[in-house]
């Protein structure tokens, strides 16, 4: 979590004054501002971008709040504050019960706004640092508790050590980490002269995430390294 001054906010409103005039004030307090009219551009936002905290109105074109706050909350911890009317009780129970952290009910001042804020983001960042739960990168979604992967809506069948190697490479996508290195992190021993283990696992994991597995995309070789995963 970053601190609050350099923080990353997502505010997703479909209203164009309203979401204007939020990240306006949000920047004047020092936040990096994201904007999504709609739950769809909402929620590959956030997978994109990652952000620190997410403003949700529960009103929303196509998708509406509530599913993306159900979603968001299956793939992350992001701290989550609803906008709802007077009249959305329910609607606010429901996200509160999804996993939304806190809501406004609009109308609101931005002054009571920025501080609901910074109170979600003060108690993130005290919040003891769990590991995740989800891994995802394109279509790729691993369950890491279930031991479960899925590549689009089809169940992806992985072998025990597949399921370990492919976990550890895109929890540290963009690095690239040798054989022996790998040995020792998913198989959990010292390199002895088996780096042959690793490759056979990388071509099978190719065999099944890659378009070509012949010209690989995702898991990519490093000359001289080993393996690196791409986002």
């Amino acid at each position: 979590m970053t601190s609050s001054a350099t923080a990353t906010i997502l505010v997703v409103e479909d209203e164009a004054t309203l979401r204007e005039s939020l990240r306006y004030t949000l920047t004047r307090q020092g936040y990096h501002v994201l904007t999504a009219a709609d739950g769809l551009s909402a929620l590959e936002s956030a997978r994109a971008h990652r952000p620190d905290l997410v403003i949700l109105d529960l009103i929303l074109p196509g998708m509406d709040g509530l599913e993306v706050c159900r979603l968001l909350r299956r793939e992350s911890s992001v701290p989550i504050l609803i906008l709802t009317a007077r009249d959305e009780e329910v609607d606010r129970v429901i996200g509160l019960e999804m996993g939304a952290d806190d809501y406004v009910t609009k109308p609101f001042s931005m002054r009571e706004l920025v501080a609901r804020v910074k109170a979600l983001l003060r108690r993130a960042a005290m919040a003891p640092k769990e590991p995740p739960r989800f891994l995802r990168s394109g279509d790729l979604l691993l369950d890491l508790e279930g031991r479960k992967a899925m590549k689009g809506d089809q169940p992806l069948p992985l072998k025990p050590k597949e399921f370990d190697l492919l976990a550890y490479l895109m929890a540290h996508k963009g690095k690239a980490f040798s054989r022996e290195h790998l040995l020792q992190e998913v198989w959990g021993y010292t390199y002895t002269g088996e780096g042959r283990t690793v490759d056979v696992h990388i071509r099978w994991l190719r065999e099944k995430i890659e378009k070509d597995p012949a010209n690989p995309a995702r898991i990519v070789t490093v000359r001289g390294v080993g393996y690196r995963f791409e986002g």
